[in-house]
Order: structure tokens, then C-alpha cells, then sequence
């Protein structure tokens, strides 16, 4: 059996080895942002995406970055654990960062340490067979702030709409924000189809920024339909020809079911074809 490392602020670990002390600032607070990568044959799926997303969260959220810590950096620390782990075509990423260690007014420093985790992904390329059953996540409203967009360590909207989703028999759990319009998914983002038109909420309304959901409204290119964004009600979301959810390592699953009503996935079919000839590094 092959031993599985991390990366601690550039060294290697095993993950049976402890690394985060009782004081450190994202187990005691969340201060901190994580990225959800996929892998295919050695390359990160949307890396430019992915890293912008990571570096523009980093100056959000107040942290000094040093020169070295660059995106050819984390690539290159990426592609080293992946050979070490002697991983196979396709992985899943994840790249954290947070502040270290102390209090809320007494933070030691600025300095973003990183973790890279690397773990095999089973689930191949393709749409999923099976329509998802979604709902909403009653028990919480997301704000519109200038940290929602971030894919901040304090997660806790999304944990407790995963738990929602599992105690109920869902794959998944719609969240709202405080206006009650649609905000995104416990793991993902949302977008409905209307006759030709493609629609998701805008950054405004609260969403994380998702890799996907940005190669959608920037890249995605199907004359036959307009991809923008839209303030979505619960009622729109019913009304909706299709619905499918975007993340960073299924790019795109369609909706079957949602509150008493059933969803083809016709159009889905097409824009996952699309998707998977066309997403890259």
C-alpha cells in the first residue's frame, strides 16, 4: 500500500501526522479560504479560474502575499504531490490557506500557510444518469457581502445544508440569501434554462464564485442559447424548463426534481457535451 502525503507549508506529511495546533485561526475561527481543484491526466481542470479565484480571495481577506507564492508555485507543488502519491489520472485537489495561529485582535501575522491535499476521484467525466431530488435549506439565509463570493474555511451554511440534504434523502439543498432569491447549493452553484435562455444568480446575490459557473457565463459557446446572470426566485426556479448544478469536479449535473416537480434533461444532454469537449486548463 502506498503511503498518501500532503504538503504543509512546503513539506511533506503523512496524513495519520498532526500539523494543526488547539491556537491555529481557521480550526478556531474559519479564518481562511480553501480551493476544490479536479485533475485529469496530470492537469488541473480551469486552473486559471481556480487560481484567480484563490489569489483574489488571499486579498480579501487581508493577507500578505509573498512574492514566491504565485500560481506557477502552487502548479509546480500540485504536479510534485501527485507523483509522489503515485496518484492516478484523476484526483481531486485541495488547496487551503490560513493565518496561523493566536486570537481575533492578536493575529501573529498576515502570512498565508497552505495545505495541498491530493485524493483519488472515482466518480469518471460523464452526466449523471440519475436526476438529482433538491429542496431548500430552510434553517439559514447567506448575505451579500464581500466575503460571500469567497470559498471562505468557515463553511458552515453549506455543512448544515449538506446535513439537511442527507437527513432528508436529498443530493442536494438549494440555499437562499436574505432577500429569499436563490443563492447557490450546498456544493454547488445553480442555473435554470427557460427556452433558450440560460440564467444564474449574479455574485451579488450572495454566491461563491464558482469556476464552473464563471467558464458558463465567459466561455461556454452554443449558439443555439444566452448564458447571464438573473435574480432567481424559488417560483422561477419551478417555472424552469431544465435545472442543472455547476461545481469544480462534476462540471455539471442535471435536476429531476424539485418540489413537487419533474425535470427533463434534453437540454442538459447537449450542454454537458459541450462542457466536457471543451473545458481545459
Amino acid at each position: 500500500m502506498n503511503e498518501h502525503f500532503f504538503i504543509y507549508d512546503n513539506e511533506y506529511f503523512l496524513t495519520a501526522q498532526p500539523v494543526i495546533n488547539i491556537s491555529n485561526r481557521s480550526f478556531k475561527y474559519g479564518d481562511g479560504l480553501f480551493e476544490t481543484m479536479r485533475m485529469e491526466d496530470g492537469r488541473i481542470l480551469n486552473s486559471e479560474f481556480h487560481f484567480e479565484r484563490f489569489f483574489d480571495g488571499l486579498n480579501i481577506l487581508q493577507f500578505d502575499i509573498p512574492d514566491f507564492l504565485t500560481p506557477f508555485f502552487f502548479t509546480q507543488k500540485i504536479d510534485q504531490l501527485f507523483k509522489k502519491n503515485k496518484q492516478d489520472t484523476s484526483a481531486r485537489v485541495r488547496l487551503m490557506a490560513f493565518r496561523g495561529d493566536s486570537g481575533i485582535l492578536k493575529a501573529t501575522n498576515n502570512y498565508p500557510h497552505y495545505i495541498i491535499e491530493i485524493a483519488p476521484l472515482e466518480d469518471k467525466m460523464e452526466l449523471n444518469k440519475n436526476g438529482l431530488v433538491i429542496d431548500v435549506f430552510p434553517d439559514a439565509r447567506k448575505s451579500c457581502d464581500r466575503f460571500s463570493n469567497v470559498k471562505s474555511n468557515n463553511y458552515l451554511h453549506s455543512v448544515m445544508a449538506g446535513l439537511f440534504a442527507k437527513k432528508n434523502n436529498l443530493d442536494d439543498a438549494i440555499l437562499l440569501n436574505t432577500s429569499d432569491r436563490v443563492c447557490e447549493t450546498a456544493i454547488a452553484n445553480l442555473f435554470i434554462i427557460k427556452d433558450s435562455n440560460i440564467y444564474t444568480p449574479p455574485l451579488s446575490e450572495g454566491c461563491v464564485a464558482g469556476t464552473m459557473r464563471r467558464w458558463m457565463l465567459e466561455k461556454f459557446s452554443q449558439r443555439k442559447y444566452s448564458v447571464a446572470e438573473k435574480n432567481i426566485l424559488i417560483e422561477d426556479v419551478l417555472d424552469a424548463d431544465e435545472v442543472f448544478l455547476t461545481n469544480a469536479i462534476q462540471h455539471l449535473r442535471w435536476v429531476k426534481h424539485f418540489r413537487g416537480k419533474d425535470f427533463g434533461n434534453e437540454k442538459a444532454i447537449e450542454l454537458y457535451k459541450n462542457i466536457s469537449e471543451n473545458v481545459g486548463t
